[in-house]
This record gives structure tokens, C-alpha cells and sequence, in this order.
């Protein structure tokens, strides 16, 4: 049984410390069928089959239907209610005050209301429109068509840390036959699509260097500046160390004028003639197609799905291989409690355990012929900590007994972290 002693207040002690954990995240887990989550959160209706497609992706660290497997972090689109992109496409508004986009468009409702979403969370403000370098006030440094990266709790934790963050990302897609200048113009005639080949050449790194040289606060904690490693003038997203989200500019970390031909959803019950798709699909940037110039900026953000483009920038521009993607080193804060447990020479030399005194009530001792000369001892072996009413508020263990005898002045040391 155990024996109590009153701890004072001179004996707890509270400090802080912090722990860095590594995260490396690699292409073909971003990439993936399998460690890459759809959601069926949006379902159009009208001509054909319809739209199915999600708001977000979810990529894992490996199969996600496998119940070890852990989210790695979300990622999106969105584009600014006042930029070109929305602009160019809208069609009106309607008498409720919604913005009207024609047929041939798709999501794009749901694609600014993503980023207004984000400005709401980050600013403070629904109509924000996030600006690389933060501070910037001009024209082009708006970001107009962002990609949103939210990463999961478990991976950025309290923080990512300034300067550890790296980026690979293809800023040229694959250069497809239809960009190949024949007699008289451009080639757009129907060759293959580029819109799901992964791309091979024209990677850059993007770092948030120099975020340490200032620091900037705002109503979504600390933010810095993303940059390109290649040249770091060149300002092409934010990162928001507090919430573990990175927001770049499409505009700038894609060749947005490249030439983008493919399949994306769309609403329809028929396919444009000649290009050999089912209802429910449309063929972008083909030569029997109204827009045979079609471009990644803006022709595919306001043409397909949030999936179209997302499946496009996850499986072509972070590349599909066991190369990194994505590093950071996150910051864990740990609050800790120091309660040092002070047994002086008298103290703690005997058990209130029954099985401490023999049947006349005698103390057990090692040589029942010392009994006179013989002091007890005892072996600690946990601590218990105690409230005023005295429950139990945690326990510690010894990783092995402790002789306490009357020659020893012992000292533990408790320590709780949360």
C-alpha cells in the first residue's frame, strides 16, 4: 500500500518545448486511383447523364479503403468572383442575385464560392482576394485562380514551420501533336489528348524561403510567401503556416496559354459531331469543337469539373513518381508539467501494506536476529498524483524498483505533457 506527502507549490514546475517531424509526401500517392478520394457531392441535372463530381480530393498516404491508411491533406480550386476567368463566361445575373455562366461552363458557382470559402476562413472576409507577395497591392499579384492545399492535423499539427516547406510541380504540360505548326497555321486536328499524360519536362521547386526575415500576421495566423527556388523574385503563392494551408496561383505555377486538348464531363445528351464521345462528355480543344484553341487558362477552368481540373494537376503536374512532391517540417508545442516527488531520509522507509508486519505485528526484516537492529526499507515502485479530495489524477510507473532506505534522499521527477 502506499504512504502520501503534500506537495508544495515550489515543487511543479511548468515549461514549454516544441518537436519538428518530417513530412514527405511523393508523386505517385498524389497521383493515384487508390490514395486519392473522390466525393460525389455534386450532381447536375438537364441533357444527359449528368455531372457527377466533387468539391475537394482527399489524397492518403496509401490505399485509402485500408484502415491504417491516414489523409494526407485536401486539395481544390477556386477562382476570384471578380476575375477574368468568371467574368468572361458569365452570362448575367438573375433577379435572386445569382451569377448566370452558360451550358458549355461548368461548377463555376461552385468554384468561386470555394474561394470566397477560403477568404472568409483566412481574412476574415468572404470578397478577399488573396494577393503573391502578401503584401503586394498590384494588379498582378491578385490571384485569380487559385489551388488550395489544406493539409491534415495529423501532418501539419500546431504549425508547419517557416522555410522547410518544397514543392515539385510540372509547370508545362505535355506538349501534344496539335501544337505543332504545320503549313498554314497550327495544327489542332485530332491527335491525342494531353489533358491526362503526365507531364515529363519543365518541373519547378517552390519554396517559402526568406519567410523567416518577417513576419506577418493575420486573421489566419502567420503567412508567407511562396516562391520559385529558381528565382525567388518571382512570388507565385501564400502559405498559411498556422492552418497547415498552401494557396497557389494557377496563373503563374501553370503555362495557362499551353494548348489543353482532352476529355472532360459535361452536360449533354449529344457529343459534338466527329469527335466520337458518349453523352455526358465533350472533347476540349479538337478541331470539330467550338473552341479548337482551347487553352488551360481559362478554357479548362470554366469548361470542366473541379475533378476534371484536379485530376489533371494531381496526376500530370505533381507527376506519378516515387520522387517527392511535397515537404515540410511541422512543429509540435508541448506544454509540460514538472512535479519533482521529494522522499527525504525519514520519509518513505516503510509500507502500509499488511504483508509489512508478521502476525504479532512485528516489522519483517531480512534476519529475523536483527529485528531490533534492523531499519525498515522499502522498493518505490509509481507515484501517485492526488487531488484535495484525493482522486486519483494520474499515475506514473518505474521502469524498475527503487530501494528507499534511511541512508537514501531520493527525488522523482513527474512529468505530464499535453
Amino acid at each position: 500500500m502506499a504512504t502520501f506527502k503534500e506537495i508544495k507549490s515550489e515543487d511543479i514546475v511548468s515549461t514549454k518545448s516544441f518537436l519538428n517531424q518530417l513530412v514527405d509526401i511523393i508523386q505517385e500517392d498524389i497521383s493515384g486511383s487508390t490514395t486519392r478520394k473522390t466525393y460525389q457531392v455534386f450532381v447536375t441535372g438537364g441533357l444527359g447523364p449528368g455531372v457527377t463530381s466533387s468539391l475537394f480530393q482527399t489524397i492518403w498516404d496509401q490505399d485509402f479503403s485500408l484502415q491504417s491508411s491516414n489523409p494526407l491533406f485536401d486539395m481544390t480550386i477556386g477562382c476570384f468572383s471578380g476575375s477574368d476567368t468568371v467574368a468572361s463566361c458569365s452570362t448575367g445575373v438573375d433577379s435572386a442575385g445569382k451569377v448566370l455562366f452558360p451550358s458549355r461552363t461548368l461548377m463555376m458557382r461552385e468554384k468561386v464560392a470555394n474561394y470566397r470559402q477560403f477568404g472568409q476562413l483566412l481574412a476574415g472576409n468572404a470578397d478577399y482576394q488573396f494577393r503573391a507577395p502578401y503584401t503586394s497591392t498590384a494588379a498582378p499579384d491578385k490571384i485569380n485562380n487559385a489551388l488550395f492545399l489544406c493539409f491534415k492535423r495529423l501532418f501539419s499539427r500546431d504549425m508547419i514551420k517557416k522555410e522547410t516547406f518544397a514543392m515539385k510541380f510540372f509547370q508545362t504540360g505535355v506538349i501534344d501533336f496539335q501544337d505543332v505548326t504545320v503549313p498554314g497555321g497550327v495544327n489542332y486536328g485530332p491527335k491525342f489528348s494531353n489533358l491526362n499524360r503526365t507531364s515529363t519536362s519543365g518541373s519547378h521547386i517552390y519554396v517559402d524561403v526568406g519567410a523567416s526575415s518577417y513576419n506577418i500576421t493575420t486573421p489566419g495566423g502567420e503567412v508567407g510567401n511562396i516562391v520559385d527556388a529558381g528565382n525567388t523574385g518571382r512570388n507565385i503563392g501564400l502559405l498559411y503556416y498556422d492552418y497547415g494551408m498552401a494557396i497557389l496561383d494557377l496563373s503563374k505555377v501553370m503555362s495557362g496559354s499551353q494548348h489543353v486538348s482532352g476529355v472532360i464531363d459535361a452536360v449533354s445528351d449529344t457529343a459534338p459531331g466527329g469527335t466520337g464521345q458518349p453523352a455526358g462528355k465533350m472533347v476540349i480543344g479538337h478541331a470539330n469543337t467550338s473552341n479548337p484553341r482551347a487553352k488551360f487558362i481559362p478554357d479548362l477552368l470554366q469548361s470542366g469539373s473541379i475533378d476534371n481540373v484536379i485530376n489533371h494537376i494531381a496526376s500530370c503536374r505533381l507527376s506519378s513518381g516515387s520522387d517527392t512532391a511535397i515537404t515540410f517540417q511541422n512543429i509540435t508545442n508541448i506544454c509540460s508539467t514538472l512535479i519533482f516527488c521529494r522522499a527525504t531520509a525519514d520519509e518513505f522507509n516503510y509500507s502500509q501494506n499488511p504483508t509489512f508486519r508478521d502476525a504479532d505485528g512485528r516489522i519483517v526484516v531480512i534476519d529475523p536476529g536483527q529485528q531490533n537492529l534492523q531499519r525498515s526499507f522499502t522498493f518505490v515502485t509509481g507515484i501517485v498524483l492526488l487531488n484535495a479530495n484525493n482522486d486519483v489524477l494520474a499515475k506514473a510507473k518505474l521502469s524498475r524498483p527503487i530501494q528507499k532506505n534511511y541512508e537514501k534522499d531520493l527525488t522523482f521527477r513527474v512529468r505530464l505533457d499535453f
